[in-house]
């Protein structure tokens, strides 16, 4: 698995929470239980593209060792 997979689980299970929450305040009127879903969402995308950029980072990371060992064979 990538480098970033804790980061994204984490992050959508962050985004799931978020949505129930923002469901759960849009259904009893309470706007402020449905502004911290929102907000909970935001943040789960956040830790999802975390865990992108690590990945990303991970495969140029090796795509960089790949290539300096071939220069030094």
């Amino acid at each position: 698995m990538g480098e970033g997979f804790a980061d994204k689980a984490k992050g959508k299970a962050r985004e799931m929470g978020g949505k129930a929450q923002e469901e759960w305040g849009e259904a009893t009127g309470d706007r402020d239980t449905q502004a911290r879903g929102e907000a909970n969402q935001g943040k789960g995308n956040l830790e999802q593209a975390k865990g992108n950029v690590k990945d990303v980072a991970g495969d140029v990371k090796d795509k960089v060792r790949d290539v300096a060992d071939d220069i030094t064979d």
